[in-house]
């Protein structure tokens, strides 16, 4: 294996990711696709970064320039209420529903791209972060390869998460504080959803 298509989260979760790929031999080619990204502005900043990443690396880089928070919203909403009937801020794994139709929409359209260009596997940048849900992601990969009938390449890189952060801070990468959808900024920030995820625990806790 000679190139994978690699999806791209960001610009700093990308700096470990190709490292490692390049040193086992594996040239990436980068693929941006994040129509989850909110607001406007982060969006287009994190598409700039990632642009950035890929030219100080000499990395060629395919991105789809689409805003598609409209589409990503109208997905969510049609799922989760159709599973849970209410808000999804009562977690109990750490994650939220909704992540599971994120990750979906991005990894298979990034298996499809793999297909359509004739790539031989595929992976992601969301397998480097520390605040995923790996495991889900990684079921979630597994299933749409044997759809669309491209390897998905797996490997944990989390173990690179700090020499990632360094070597993001060494290129002067733009690094985001939040995930990168309208909820998890709000989760971020949000001092009465603090409250009341503490609150909803606390009395789970207690009656357990």
């Amino acid at each position: 294996m000679n190139k994978i298509l690699l999806h791209m989260c960001c610009g700093p979760c990308s700096c470990y990711t190709v490292k490692k790929l390049r040193a086992d031999g594996i040239e990436p080619v980068g693929f941006f696709f994040n129509p989850n990204i909110h607001p406007y502005q982060e969006w287009r900043q994190r598409l700039k970064t990632a642009k950035e990443f890929a030219e100080k690396v000499s990395m060629e880089i395919h991105t789809v320039d689409h805003y598609g928070l409209r589409d990503f919203l109208t997905r969510v909403q049609k799922v989760v209420e159709s599973i849970y009937g209410e808000d999804t801020i009562k977690f109990a794994d750490g994650h939220h529903a909704r992540c599971r139709i994120c990750y979906a929409w991005r990894l298979y359209e990034t298996a499809k791209f793999a297909a359509e260009n004739h790539f031989e596997a595929w992976s992601s940048t969301l397998f480097y972060s520390i605040h995923q849900n790996h495991e889900l992601m990684k079921s979630t990969a597994e299933s749409i390869a044997n759809k669309v009938g491209v390897e998905f390449y797996y490997e944990d890189f989390r173990v690179g998460w700090q020499e990632g952060i360094d070597i993001s801070h060494e290129l002067e990468l733009y690094r985001q504080n939040y995930c990168g959808c309208i909820f998890s900024e709000e989760e971020r920030f949000s001092k009465d959803i603090r409250k009341q995820r503490k609150k909803y625990f606390k009395s789970n806790d207690s009656n357990g």
